[in-house]
């Protein structure tokens, strides 16, 4: 079956952001954005029937979170940098995305991932020097040209699709734990401990910076969840899972997921950004 056009898909997305119970203060930032480039008539002697899809307006969706890194200076400023970042890279290059080939599609992860690079090089140049503790962040984010979601991730902030009653990360934590669990060194109850193992093994603004791009094909009824780790702190997959296979709307599910992680502790910012799609 092909895919559905984008014209009969909907886009019902929310985010939400909360300072935590713990923390006095919110590092997190997130954005929803729509992108479009549309040819708009304003006379013609056409009918609308002969104008009808015959300039087509291709609408993309941005959904992005990011997560300062606790304990380093001006970590909100890092994640509100690498945020902005990408939404001037979008603006510049505003309708690029139409009519993506295979060889446009590695261009444009390519730019994605060279705009991840120039904010970190920023926070670089502007607080480096010896001995300088720079401010640092996460960054998960999704463009969603239907059918196809383009994924940047750096860190621990996670991206989900569910589909069929199925949930499936998309995105793997970079982290201590988790690159000692794929080397076969570590358990996965190490992995998950408390400690080291959560050190960021890659943040835009640390030591290391190790960009993963790639792209998922989705289909009408799937659901995306963007969140940051101070919600999978408290919230299991098997609950995200649940919350996403109800028929709620995506404000109703982001509210009770983060009701649920404060509800447990709260000990961290959390955000999230839920995205429905369905027939229109």
């Amino acid at each position: 079956m092909p895919p559905a056009a984008a014209s009969s898909v909907i886009v019902d997305a929310a985010g939400l952001s909360d300072v935590g119970r713990r923390r006095s203060s919110n590092e997190d930032h997130f954005v929803i954005a729509t992108v479009s480039k549309a040819l708009t008539i304003g006379e013609s002697s056409l009918t609308d029937t002969a104008l009808a899809n015959r300039f087509g307006a291709s609408t993309g969706h941005l959904f992005a979170v990011a997560d300062g890194v606790g304990g380093r200076p001006d970590g909100a400023v890092a994640a509100q940098w690498t945020v902005q970042e990408l939404l001037d890279y979008l603006g510049e290059a505003a309708g690029c995305y139409q009519g993506l080939d295979t060889g446009r599609e590695h261009e444009l992860l390519a730019r994605l991932e060279d705009a991840v690079r120039s904010v970190h090089g920023r926070l670089v140049q502007e607080y480096g020097g010896e001995h300088a503790f720079i401010p640092a962040t996460t960054l998960t984010m999704l463009l969603l040209v239907w059918p196809r979601a383009y994924l940047v991730h750096v860190g621990d902030s996670r991206a989900y699709v569910f589909r069929r009653q199925r949930l499936q990360r998309l995105t793997r934590d970079q982290t201590f734990g988790e690159y000692m669990l794929a080397a076969g060194a570590w358990t996965e109850a190490q992995a998950t401990k408390p400690g080291p193992a959560t050190t960021l093994a890659s943040a835009i603004g640390g030591t290391d910076l190790a960009p993963v791009v790639g792209l998922v094909d989705l289909e009408p009824g799937d659901s995306l969840l963007l969140c940051t780790d101070g919600l999978t702190k408290h919230v299991s997959d098997e609950r995200i899972a649940e919350l996403l296979g109800t028929p709620d709307t995506a404000r109703t599910i982001g509210r009770t997921l983060v009701d649920e992680a404060l509800a447990d502790g709260g000990t961290d910012n959390v955000t999230v950004v839920v995205v429905r799609t369905g027939e229109a």
